[in-house]
């Protein structure tokens, strides 16, 4: 049964702003938690990246927020990484505009003494890095007694990247009875941890979508010699629209994106040593598509969430197989497939294939130089029939 905004208690103004940003009819995650959220409750969401948490989580607290003092913001919205608060932020603020509700990123990485002066302004919704919230608490340059409801958003991956620790630091020092909503891709281990902790009654909801499968991959495995592999990976992107190239070190990264540029090929790099200004840049042009190829460590891609990636290049095998499924998964988003390709020297053919085993399929590593043209269509050919039997 389809449902609009207005009938989850949406109001018109807001609805009308989100129809201006052609926005007409909620994600599952919105249908199912945006009443609860907006009649006070706490909220447990189980959704994955991409499936509209933002909205599910935003139009309530726009809605019910109250105008801040000085320092003294109404809700709290916590984030695992800068890219994630600055894109909570951009899609909220023009929401929270049309009733002079003001949302603001705070993150490390940028000017200090800036967030300070937008906290001094009065910001009735703060999205925060748990890092930089706490620099700001301990400095005495926001005060938490008048928040109102607090989000806890992607807590899977705060969980992941050893943030937990600092969210209960900071939901510890929230005051006052307030609405707690939390969102994550599982609700089990630590992350039922907080549930049982920071929120009351909590009402359960979990999107019917399945988790990204490898069925929902085209994948390939392509054998490559370690002089040609940078013109490999730059002849696969050239075949595609927008392309996500996973290393595994910061330098790593660099280092692709110095050799893609030098064949000739637009690339950018997001990983942590990199200037805020410089990441954020990165994937903007990358997700307005001006930038095809994006070069990226595997915990700065926790910030990137960008429909219509053609391909994922696992340039460094990756770790273990829940790590090649959330790489890949970026590019099956939204129920479009897409190629997966991982490059494999001779030395990594055994990790790969055990890879393989983990993730439950069984195909080839096909031998292929730079000059391949099926390199430029990776989905065009069968890795089956054209396998170079190992």
């Amino acid at each position: 049964m389809t449902t609009t905004f207005d009938a989850l208690g949406v109001d018109a103004d807001l609805v009308g702003a989100l129809a201006a940003h052609g926005i007409t009819s909620p994600f599952p995650i919105q249908a199912l938690t945006i009443a609860d959220a907006l009649a006070g409750r706490d909220v447990s969401g189980k959704a994955k990246t991409g499936s509209g948490k933002t909205l599910a989580f935003g139009l309530p607290l726009l809605q019910r927020a109250a105008k801040a003092d000085p320092r003294r913001p109404r809700a709290l919205v916590l984030v695992p990484t800068r890219e994630l608060a600055v894109q909570v932020t951009e899609e909220l603020a023009p929401l929270g505009a049309v009733r002079d509700v003001k949302v603001i990123a705070i993150y490390g990485g940028a000017n200090f003494d800036k967030q300070v002066g937008q906290l001094a302004k009065g910001a009735e919704i703060v999205v925060a890095t748990p890092g930089r919230m706490i620099d700001l608490l301990e400095r005495g340059e926001v005060d938490l007694r008048d928040i109102t409801a607090v989000v806890i958003d992607e807590a899977d991956r705060m969980a992941d990247m050893g943030f937990l620790p600092q969210v209960e630091w900071i939901l510890r020092r929230v005051g006052g009875r307030h609405q707690t909503l939390l969102f994550s891709a599982t609700l089990d281990g630590a992350i039922q941890g907080l549930i049982d902790r920071y929120q009351e009654d909590p009402v359960t909801h979990e999107v019917a979508s399945r988790d990204v499968t490898v069925d929902e991959m085209v994948h390939r495995f392509v054998l490559v010699h370690e002089m040609d592999k940078v013109k490999v990976a730059a002849a696969i992107s050239r075949g595609a629209t927008r392309t996500l190239v996973f290393v595994r070190t910061k330098r790593g990264a660099d280092r692709l994106v110095r050799q893609l540029g030098a064949e000739g090929v637009r690339v950018g790099a997001i990983h942590g040593d990199l200037r805020q200004q410089m990441r954020e840049r990165a994937l903007a042009d990358f997700s307005a598509g001006k930038l095809p190829v994006l070069v990226a460590t595997d915990v700065a891609a926790r910030g990137i969430h960008v429909d219509d990636i053609d391909v994922v290049i696992h340039y460094d095998p990756p770790e273990d197989h829940k790590a090649y499924l959330h790489r890949s998964g970026r590019t099956a988003r939204a129920g479009e497939s897409g190629i997966v390709a991982t490059l494999v020297l001779w030395d990594q053919e055994l990790e790969v294939r055990r890879l393989q085993n983990r993730i439950g399929i069984k195909l080839p590593i096909v031998e292929m130089f730079s000059n391949d043209a099926r390199l430029g269509d990776l989905g065009g050919w069968d890795p089956l029939a054209d396998a170079i039997v190992a």
